[in-house]
């Protein structure tokens, strides 16, 4: 029969990522937590971890194992720690993963109102362009756009897919005059997001409903969209954006839209985290309030209502 308590061992040593800093948290030598790991893969007859002397990697095996079993080691926890505080109140930390613009868009309000509300909820957001691995880097929640491939991981739509359209400075335009047509742009300076071959291909609708297709080149790159409208606004080039990034840079004249007849469509907003099983309540009370507030018109900024339509 598995030990309980070597499979809850196992848990810690993925979430902080080392047999030093679970031992450390569990009040046990280094050696003493790896010799119980292996115990626990002898019993299952597989190894769950590849060791190496910088970092330790969930087998396919371990990964498995370790979305099986994590929610209901978290639930017993929560079960003991509502024992001891007489109430079902959410606790402990969520880690949140997101882009790195991610806070241009999300009112900080919101994690300010969320935090008052559950005063024994810690949150820490890592952002980052990068699509987080939620069970190596110890995700609870992460923001994902686009369609979700089949993780095993669960999924909830947020937001549904928004236009993006062009953009450049007028201080551009004047100096290089405005593209009459999409195959024209192969003429100017665009700023993309970052790609070996120094070449973009954007697909683009056109006021006939048609798609079409143009690369695009150009002398700046980079991995936030952030980056690329402050390239456009500093003259560098046509920058393909979401209607909430360029809006308020528009009316300000700032920007100008650039063929506003063709259109992209973007990626829409989804929230994934590891497992709808024994989900930790301050977890599922973030997510809670995310999707409430999403979902409510009144409270939804202009990035988003903008990001809706």
């Amino acid at each position: 029969m598995l030990d309980l308590n070597h499979i809850a061992m196992f848990v810690q040593v993925v979430r902080h990522g080392s047999f030093a800093e679970a031992g450390r948290r569990l009040g046990l030598p280094p050696n003493t937590v790896s010799r119980r790991i292996q115990e626990l893969e002898a019993q299952l007859g597989t190894r769950l971890m590849q060791r190496s002397t910088r970092k330790l990697t969930l087998t396919s095996a371990g990964q498995a194992f370790h979305e099986r079993c994590a929610g209901s080691v978290d639930g017993l926890v929560e079960a003991g720690q509502a024992l001891i505080t007489g109430s079902q109140e959410p606790s402990g930390l969520v880690r949140v993963a997101a882009t790195a613009d991610f806070f241009d868009f999300f009112p900080m309000e919101w994690v300010a109102d969320f935090l008052a509300a559950n005063p024994l909820v810690r949150v820490d957001f890592v952002l980052s362009d990068a699509k987080a691995d939620l069970i190596a880097d110890q995700i609870d929640v992460a923001f994902r756009g686009g369609e979700l491939p089949d993780s095993g991981y669960v999924g909830r739509k947020l937001l549904g897919p928004r236009t993006d359209g062009l953009v450049a400075s007028p201080a551009y335009i004047a100096a290089r005059g405005a593209p009459a047509t999409l195959r024209d742009l192969t003429d100017h300076d665009c700023v993309t997001a970052a790609h070996p071959s120094g070449r973009a291909t954007w697909r683009m609708t056109g006021p006939d409903g048609v798609e079409e297709e143009v690369q695009v080149t150009g002398r700046f790159s980079g991995n936030t969209a952030q980056a690329l409208r402050r390239a456009a606004l500093a003259g560098l080039g046509v920058a393909l954006l979401p209607p909430s990034m360029g809006r308020l840079d528009v009316e300000a004249g700032r920007l100008v839209p650039v063929l506003p007849q063709y259109q992209r469509t973007g990626q829409g907003l989804s929230v994934l985290y590891p497992s709808r099983k024994h989900l930790p309540l301050a977890v599922s009370a973030f997510i809670g309030v995310v999707m409430e507030r999403l979902s409510t018109e009144e409270t939804l900024p202009a990035a988003f209502k903008s990001w809706k339509t």
